[in-house]
């Protein structure tokens, strides 16, 4: 469906995909070998039905190969013009500086809104200090902010929020995370906007010290009038100190639960940062 939108409006769109994170024998697997990383990417243009991604994700880091040679493979597939630009996934800042020694990364994506705040530790500032643009996925933490979540036991078997996500949407922790949204619900009554595009104006208002944005929100759209609201948040204008004032209203701190189960946690090296 997606190669059949692009064929004639290539030019129109930037492309991303990510590699080294797949199902295999339906496991998540993760695999950084730059044979895994070359196959994948040859994949995923022959799906896409293009000769070239604009941005190529590695997915997650193998514990089991250095990020130099999942990166070198990265590098080689932009000079051979299969990709234009590396990007990185849920990586610590130490591997971001290590990463970008071999080339240069144009992005890293991690997990970043309201109630998830880890990139405000170290990554933003590596960010900005090497010249890569954040981006900021489930920025709408898992539809929490929208007001429209319910606790865990609502949702099928493969829903994030039943598995990886599980702590915050457990019906007692979830309980006492959703009085959070009271506070932000009255301040977005006076912008006349929803709980969910505050918390997207929230982030868009983000700067590094020169006052550049160089953060980019990536909130999930499978409907359509998802798709209009998000939309709706780029009317929404922050100055800085009602910007500070929501980001002080709901912090990571106050939220109860991790954001991932403690297996998942244990392997996501952007954890790291919190050391």
């Amino acid at each position: 469906m997606l190669a059949k939108a692009l064929k004639t409006r290539r030019n129109e769109y930037v492309l991303a995909s990510k590699c080294a994170l797949f199902k295999k024998d339906g496991k998540p697997t993760i695999d950084g070998r730059p044979e895994t990383i070359r196959q994948q990417c040859e994949a995923s243009l022959q799906r896409l039905q293009t000769d070239v991604i604009d941005l190529y994700y590695l997915h997650r880091l193998d514990p089991n190969v250095p990020i130099e040679e999942s990166v070198g493979a990265l590098a080689d597939l932009v000079k051979a013009g299969k990709i234009r630009e590396v990007g990185l996934s849920e990586i610590s800042s130490d591997t971001l500086r290590r990463a970008n020694a071999v080339y240069p990364i144009a992005a890293v994506q991690s997990e970043y809104s309201l109630w998830s705040r880890l990139p405000e530790i170290q990554m933003l500032k590596t960010c900005e200090d090497l010249g890569t643009t954040f981006v900021a996925f489930s920025p709408l933490a898992r539809q929490f902010l929208t007001g429209k979540a319910k606790d865990a036991t609502h949702y099928g078997d493969g829903d994030i929020r039943t598995n990886n996500s599980r702590p915050r949407f457990e019906p007692e922790a979830f309980a006492k995370n959703i009085q959070l949204l009271e506070p932000l619900k009255d301040i977005a009554a006076q912008l006349s906007c929803t709980t969910g595009q505050l918390g997207l104006a929230w982030l868009m208002a983000q700067a590094d010290i020169q006052g550049n944005k160089t953060l980019v929100s990536i909130p999930g759209t499978k409907h359509i009038d998802f798709m209009r609201e998000n939309i709706g948040a780029t009317q929404v204008q922050l100055n800085d100190s009602l910007r500070d004032e929501i980001g002080a209203l709901l912090h990571e701190d106050m939220v109860v639960g991790a954001r991932y189960a403690d297996g998942q946690m244990k392997v996501m090296d952007s954890e790291r940062d919190r050391d």
